[in-house]
């Protein structure tokens, strides 16, 4: 493969992460998370993702109504945890069944290929 082909399967790698951010961060937000501990939590889970990447995409989620953010002021460092609202949770739900629908059909368009 050469530099031009390289860059091209990076892009196109990077595509298909960016799309999938969105459900992974939902999964993990099924309990309450804070920023850092969401980072690792998916990072733990092969999803890299930056800092300046993840707290702009919490806020969008946030304000479409699919996250809520709420301070524990409790501990030393007060942090914005984030949990699913009722409306995240059944989004979750919903992009997790277009996942396994779109998974199950590249794994049929790859049975054909190699048949």
């Amino acid at each position: 493969m050469d530099s031009d082909d390289a860059a091209t399967l990076a892009l196109h790698e990077q595509e298909l992460r960016r799309g999938t951010i969105v459900l992974a961060s939902l999964a993990a937000c099924r309990t309450p998370r804070y920023g850092y501990a969401l980072l690792s939590t998916l990072a733990d889970a092969g999803f890299q993702i930056e800092a300046n990447t993840l707290y702009p995409l919490l806020r969008r989620l946030e304000k479409q109504g699919l996250l809520k953010a709420e301070w524990n002021t409790d501990e030393v460092r007060p942090r914005k945890y984030y949990t699913l609202t009722d409306l995240g949770s059944q989004m979750a739900d919903s992009l997790r069944s277009e996942w396994d629908t779109l998974t199950r059909s590249l794994t049929t368009l790859w049975k054909e290929d190699s048949a």
